[in-house]
């Protein structure tokens, strides 16, 4: 059943993905709310007329913006609602929802998985807040925040079990620069949305150790192929097209582009920082740190050969020598 719009669009999350997906809807809505966690920052919004914190040459009429840091406002004044907080906080925001989600459409564009759950953010938004699976959406592809507030060509995939609100969230965001499609493979959107970040940071490690551009061509093949095995196995779909930019498209971009922090955050690992000291010196959230050990619980249940993960889940978590866990992976491929 196609859900009913009221045109009351909520985005909620503060980084630069929020900032970005913000101004994407604005091009549509005359007026949306905007969740922020910290009212200084929603002040200083409202003062400097862009995000204080990020991609803070991108400027917003703030008139017709409605902020608030009160989750329960938002959820129950919007009817469409567009989470965009960093995977590691979606548990400790959404446990302050006293509101109802089970009418409104929710739209996941985090690319990451649930921690201590184990599961994909749509899966936990049906889970734990009785919503209908056909009123959970997801948005992929790639879509570097900082290209999006430069205007730049970008190609977004809704997923969604309901392809007629998947088509309602693709007409919200489809603009002269964004492009839009819609698949039902929700959950394989998403898996492969936290993988593509775990063989970035695997890049960056190798770009780090200085391997050269012919490594890292095969390791891009290699975690495609991995990518391949993962979904086949966790959510077989036979209309599943691996090479579409949902897929093979995000996994490049996030491996190769200089925007992609958790590339960045690999090259540092690569150079020696330790994780701490990377995280630190970064100030954003790199996503595959949390969702390398989220799929490498996950895959306990399910066996799939996933020497790549298996090698950043070492580096990062058990401390092993980049150079030493790079060079026993490499002997892997082919």
């Amino acid at each position: 059943m196609q859900f009913q719009s009221t045109g009351r669009v909520a985005v909620l999350g503060g980084g630069s993905w929020a900032t970005a997906i913000a101004k994407i809807v604005m091009h549509h809505e005359e007026h949306i709310t905007w969740y922020m966690r910290r009212d200084d920052r929603i002040e200083d919004f409202k003062r400097l007329h862009h995000n204080p914190a990020y991609l803070t040459g991108l400027h917003f009429d703030t008139d017709r913006i409605t902020f608030s840091s009160d989750i329960n406002e938002v959820v129950k004044n919007n009817d469409t609602l567009i989470f965009v907080i960093p995977s590691p906080y979606v548990k400790s925001h959404l446990k302050k929802l006293k509101s109802n989600l089970r009418e409104k459409m929710v739209v996941t564009a985090i690319k990451g998985i649930v921690p201590e759950e184990s599961l994909t953010v749509s899966s936990y938004l049906e889970k734990m807040y009785n919503i209908p699976e056909e009123q959970v959406a997801c948005i992929g592809g790639p879509s570097h925040a900082e290209e999006v507030a430069l205007d730049r060509q970008c190609y977004l995939t809704v997923g969604c079990r309901s392809l007629e609100n998947a088509q309602v969230v693709a007409d919200l965001l489809t603009n002269k620069y964004i492009k839009t499609s819609i698949s039902q493979d929700i959950e394989g959107i998403e898996y492969a949305s936290v993988l593509k970040n775990v063989y970035a940071i695997a890049a960056g490690i190798c770009h780090g150790l200085k391997l050269g551009d012919n490594f890292q061509a095969v390791l891009t093949s290699n975690a495609l192929q991995e990518m391949r095995r993962f979904l086949d196995e966790v959510q077989p779909e036979d209309e599943r097209y691996i090479e579409a930019s949902a897929y093979m498209g995000d996994l490049l971009v996030t491996m190769y582009s200089n925007f992609s922090r958790n590339r960045t955050f690999g090259t540092m690992i690569g150079q020696g920082y330790s994780v701490k000291t990377a995280q630190l010196e970064m100030e954003m959230i790199a996503e595959g740190y949390y969702g390398t050990n989220c799929m490498k619980i996950l895959n306990k249940k399910y066996h799939v050969s996933m020497p790549i993960l298996d090698a950043v889940y070492n580096i990062l978590y058990e401390k092993i020598s980049p150079a030493v866990e790079i060079k026993i992976l490499s002997d892997s491929f082919r």
